[in-house]
């Protein structure tokens, strides 16, 4: 067996959301129909891949974005709350720019430390889930290849742990597209590789 083991952590395809609210852990957001087609494109770039492993956050849309991969492989899903959404003060509130949320005074109180942040679950402990996470991963699929199906911030956070960024950064610039795939490859226990990839783009 191959002591070399890559594990894909995948954020989910796009979200059914005409509201325009942060949904968060909120229950029922399902994937649009873009976010489906997102799903069976990334289904397709890793068809010929060695594939052991599926796993998924428990929230809908995360199921629904690994379901294609699953049925492709011919595997069960794996729900791991290690992988699901960050814990946000402002769930199910509208904070775009320039209205919602964000224009209210009484909002102000929980924006004063972003490098926790402090309005919402430390990036520390999101990046001790998902490492554990991505160990479980690594660890069942041992030799081989596993999905790992989660979130925007979550994914961003432990790219920046394991390849030893600093977690305060500008939301703008994560590199963590719709169905996009962080690739962390492994020789035994040790990371030797990191890349990144948009297969919805192609």
């Amino acid at each position: 067996m191959s002591d070399r083991t890559t594990v894909h952590v995948m954020r989910h395809g796009e979200v059914y959301n005409p509201e325009g609210i942060l949904y968060g852990r909120l229950e029922g957001y399902h994937l649009s129909e873009c976010g489906y087609a997102q799903a069976e494109k990334a289904a397709e770039y890793l068809a010929d891949r060695d594939i052991a492993l599926v796993m998924a956050s428990p929230l809908l849309r995360a199921q629904q974005t690994a379901t294609p991969i699953a049925k492709r492989m011919n595997l069960p899903i794996e729900t791991d709350d290690d992988l699901i959404e960050a814990l946000n003060i402002f769930e199910g509130k509208r904070i775009s720019p320039g209205d919602g949320a964000l224009r209210d005074p009484r909002s102000w109180r929980h924006l004063w430390n972003p490098l926790r942040p402090s309005w919402g679950e430390p990036y520390r402990d999101i990046a001790e889930r998902m490492r554990r996470a991505v160990d479980k991963a690594r660890a069942g699929a041992q030799g081989r290849e596993a999905v790992c199906v989660s979130h925007q911030l979550p994914v961003e956070i432990v790219r920046r742990s394991l390849t030893g960024k600093r977690f305060a950064h500008d939301p703008r610039k994560r590199q963590c597209g719709l169905a996009s795939l962080n690739s962390f490859v492994y020789e035994g226990d040790t990371l030797v590789d990191w890349y990144y990839s948009e297969p919805a783009e192609q």
